[in-house]
């Protein structure tokens, strides 16, 4: 049912007359401040960190399975180059070595 524009008017003009408390406003602008900082607070932990990156990926939606998969990757590369294999090493008996001052 839609509504008429006798009805949005009658509406309207009883909504005019119709003010917030005293103090509403001021109380509003500390309650939304102090939200500010809690966020920004909240954004600077690692609880943070992690609650961005997962929403991160679910705005990815399908293209977070190849970001996800080019990581691994990236890793599994970087975990190759750095991790040495087959390398001999040599055993260098300790000898003491005798100072003199002269």
């Amino acid at each position: 049912m839609k509504p008429s524009i006798e009805r949005i008017g009658s509406l309207l003009a009883l909504k005019r007359t119709e003010r917030p408390e005293e103090g509403y406003w001021q109380d509003f602008l500390c309650e939304f401040h102090q939200r500010q900082r809690e966020e920004v607070a909240k954004r600077r932990t690692f609880s943070g960190l992690c609650e961005r990156t997962t929403d991160w990926f679910s705005e990815l939606g399908g293209a977070k399975w190849l970001h996800g998969a080019g990581l691994a990757y990236a890793m599994l590369m970087a975990a190759l180059l750095v991790i040495p294999r087959g390398v001999e090493v040599e055993v260098v008996p300790l000898v003491p070595v005798n100072h003199r001052m002269t």
